[in-house]
């Protein structure tokens, strides 16, 4: 069946329909949403303020210029991320939230992710004052009386929630993850703008960088495809079992690993993380006590410098990806799984060889998926660096373009599961 065929064929399934449509619409809330300013801005000062820090600028991408335009969702989703970053650091420490998580199934799942929504409310309120004070001690803002803080925290928080709504909506009544697509509609929205730069600052002169930039977009983009549907598959036996008159098992199937389990998350995290010590250090740097003060404007200026921040930012990535994959892969349990139903690897014994067999297997795929996303994330830098091109940087942009990839590849993957579950009920 050709492509045109198979979007014809979505649009004629009333549910599939439904779901894609609501999607859209959900979206276009949230483009709407983030062009609703909160009042008092320089605009001016606020866009020079954005395009000379490399960390808010990789930000405000992923908000689609939500955070530019000092909007009401200006935070993002960043809140409800560290929320969940810091509830599975907890599983490690706490074992009853790991139970939680792990053991109590789908009603477990839901009432963790309770407590992730719930702490999102103090963490977007705590970043919305941090963000404020950082804008109003560079001059973007003007001085704020209490009520006019009080006022601007509450719609900032306010919009951070309704932006976690609005995720929860999708995952729940669309298509796909709604965390990741909107996080994929910020991204892609920022297109026409860098369309209009490159044609602003069009040079003849420019057109042999022009053409290496988007000959490596190209070849970047297929090494994101290849290495994101990339998978080691491990060979699993299924022993025979006589019940009654019947005979099961006896199969032959595969366990695959993903050369790159976590997706985008560690990324995603890495900044949700990497966000704060420049926020306090900005907020502590007009302290009073001068140690204090000195130690803050360090900090401020360490985060400033290309080399600090993309080391800093390549070894959280890695660190994420094998903490992210531990916390949702156990090899452990999917030995005892297997055991349990009668599967083992050939050669490999069941029960904790088999187990054994997995963290080595595991452990060498993912090393190569960590540095994969590593150098993924790094790489807007260099290549900038290198073609001197800071328009379309989502395009090589390394995170940026993981995201577009992985959240177009696992929606089309979605979209075919529905299509292959409605043609089995058709036969």
């Amino acid at each position: 069946m050709r492509w045109y065929q198979k979007v014809i064929q979505i649009f004629k399934i009333k549910d599939l329909r439904k779901k894609i449509i609501f999607v859209l619409l959900i979206l276009v809330v949230f483009r709407i949403a983030a062009n609703v300013p909160v009042p008092g801005i320089d605009s001016e000062r606020l866009r020079q303020f954005f395009g000379a820090n490399q960390l808010f600028g990789l930000l405000n991408i992923f908000t689609g210029g939500a955070m530019s335009n000092m909007s009401i969702i200006m935070l993002g989703l960043g809140p409800y991320i560290t929320a969940t970053i810091i509830m599975q650091l907890l599983t490690m420490i706490f074992p009853q939230l790991e139970a939680l998580y792990k053991e109590e199934g789908e009603a477990g799942r839901h009432k963790f992710n309770q407590y992730a929504r719930m702490l999102t409310v103090p963490l977007a309120a705590l970043q919305s004052y941090g963000m404020l004070t950082i804008l109003t001690r560079q001059g973007i803002t003007g001085s704020f009386s209490i009520t006019q803080w009080i006022t601007s925290i509450l719609m900032i928080t306010a919009g951070a929630v309704f932006l976690m709504w609005l995720g929860e909506l999708i995952s729940e009544k669309g298509i796909g993850n709604g965390v990741s697509l909107l996080i994929f509609a910020g991204i892609v929205a920022g297109v026409p703008i860098s369309i209009r730069e490159l044609a602003i600052t069009y040079e003849p002169s420019k057109i042999p960088s022009y053409l290496a930039f988007f000959v490596l977009a190209l070849i970047i983009t297929a090494g994101v495809v290849f290495i994101t549907e990339g998978r080691r598959n491990i060979p699993v036996s299924y022993a025979k079992r006589i019940r009654g008159h019947r005979v099961y098992g006896g199969v032959s199937t595969y366990l695959p690993l993903n050369v790159n389990p976590a997706g985008v998350i560690p990324i995603i995290f890495a900044l949700s993380i990497m966000l704060f010590p420049g926020m306090v250090a900005n907020f502590l740097s007009a302290s009073s006590t001068a140690w204090l003060a000195n130690a803050a404007r360090f900090i401020s200026n360490a985060f400033q410098n290309p080399w600090f921040y993309g080391v800093s930012y390549f070894i959280l990535v890695v660190l994420f990806t094998f903490f992210y994959t531990a916390v949702t892969f156990d090899p452990k349990n999917v030995a005892n799984n297997l055991q349990k139903m009668g599967g083992f690897i050939p050669g490999i014994r069941p029960g904790q060889s088999t187990s054994s067999f997995l963290y080595y297997i595991l452990n060498r795929v993912l090393l190569f998926g960590a540095v994969f996303l590593g150098t993924i994330a790094v790489l807007p830098s260099v290549v900038q660096g290198a073609t001197g091109i800071t328009a379309f940087g989502f395009v090589i942009g390394g995170t940026a373009l993981l995201i577009v990839v992985s959240v177009v590849l696992e929606t089309v993957r979605q979209i075919k599961s529905q299509l292959v579950m409605r043609d089995y009920e058709g036969f």
